[in-house]
């Protein structure tokens, strides 16, 4: 990675050494990481164990290095330290014509690039192609026996995650963690296991992901002790980025937790089918205009109503009496806690004939509704059923607030 012009964007060599280091080391447990003014001086430098090659002369502390740090040396390793040559000093010690003669100009190329910045510029830039899934995997210290603790040891795993979606200008939408039993598990306690977490729009916010985590972690036993995870990225889905606010009460606002989060989190600890969304159906009958499903990935685009297909735009109670209570008729006056008053109505309601594809649990409704009024419980939303001619009921299914 060429840095040279942005030194001054991160505080200088300093700043920038210490915040990548520490970066790398958290996220993918790099032990080395080292800068020089060449690309194959870097990796030679990294591979040797060495870290500064910028304020410190670069030849020297290559010409230590054994021939193992550079790759194109690395076939002809053997030849070489026939020849006496055991580090890269020696080599490049070497006439060049006769070294180009007897190795090839692969071998001369690569030198020149590690030691010479001039030359090491003139070569094409390659870029790093991020791969298009994402699995990796660990193994653990030690056994662990509880599923809580396996969120420390798939911390990494997930800040790879991450970085990887932010590659590929992604967000997660479903992703796996599996573990392995450790060699001296029980027989019937299987190979291993593993959860799936799900969120409902696509995400990369980490402590968002780690709390979903933790939530599925708390609620799974472990059937054998565990030593080696694996995270994958089941599904994902392009990422609108968001650039950083210019004023800080911007990023204030945007660190409240969305509702979408706070449902995901509390479905992962209480259980998907505690906490439920309502979804809207294409159906007239009251008790089947919507129905409740537990809250996850957001479900398909609910079919769109046309014209015809509207619904009454006569007011309609937001409290539904489910099932509808069968009033008492006296004197062909409806009563609840006394007689009723029709006020507005009817509204005559004839539909669910067919075999209904979005509620088949209910029947068909011939139905004229009133809007009543109790002296005691007030506005009400009452209906005659009339599928039976000859003795039709009324029901109460709604009050108004």
């Amino acid at each position: 990675m060429e840095l040279g012009a942005s030194l001054r964007l991160f505080g200088g060599l300093k700043a920038l050494h210490t915040r990548v280091q520490g970066q790398a080391r958290a996220d993918f447990e790099v032990q080395t990481l080292a800068w020089a003014p060449t690309r194959l001086g870097a990796l030679a430098l990294a591979r040797g164990g060495l870290v500064n090659g910028i304020t410190r002369a670069l030849p020297p502390l290559l010409d230590r290095l054994p021939l193992r740090v550079l790759d194109a040396a690395q076939p002809h390793q053997p030849m070489l330290e026939r020849l006496g040559c055991r580090h890269l000093g020696q080599v490049r010690a070497l006439p060049r014509k006769a070294l180009a003669q007897r190795f090839g100009p692969e071998l001369l190329d690569a030198l020149d690039q590690a030691y010479d910045p001039a030359v090491d510029a003139q070569q094409p830039q390659t870029w790093e192609v991020v791969p298009e899934t994402f699995s990796a995997q660990i193994e653990l210290p030690w056994r662990v026996e509880q599923a809580q603790a396996l969120l420390a040891h798939a911390q990494p795993l997930l800040r790879q995650m991450e970085a990887w979606l932010a590659a590929r200008q992604m967000g997660v939408l479903r992703f796996s963690l599996a573990w392995q039993h450790d060699a001296l598990r029980p027989r019937s306690s299987g190979t291993g296991g593993g959860i799936t977490v799900a969120t409902a729009e696509p995400t990369r916010h980490l402590p968002h992901l780690q709390t979903l985590l933790a939530e599925r972690l708390m609620q799974t036993p472990l059937a054998a002790p565990v030593d080696g995870l694996r995270l994958q990225a089941d599904e994902v889905q392009a990422l609108a980025e968001a650039s950083n606010a210019l004023f800080p009460e911007l990023e204030e606002d945007r660190a409240h937790e969305p509702l979408h989060q706070l449902l995901e989190r509390l479905g992962a600890r209480l259980g998907a089918q505690c906490v439920r969304e309502p979804l809207l159906r294409a159906d007239h009958r009251p008790e089947c205009m919507q129905h409740w499903q537990p809250c996850g990935p957001r479900p398909q685009a609910p079919v769109p109503l046309d014209d015809g297909a509207a619904y009454p735009p006569s007011a309609q109670p937001s409290w539904l009496i489910d099932p509808p209570l069968r009033l008492v008729v006296r004197q062909d006056q409806p009563q609840y806690q006394g007689p009723l008053r029709l006020l507005a109505g009817p509204q005559r309601l004839a539909t669910g004939w067919w075999s209904s594809a979005t509620a088949p649990e209910a029947a068909a409704a011939r139905r004229d509704y009133y809007l009543a009024h109790s002296p005691r419980a007030g506005l009400l939303w009452i209906y005659l059923d009339r599928r039976t001619l000859y003795a039709p009921q009324w029901y109460l299914q709604g009050v108004f607030a």
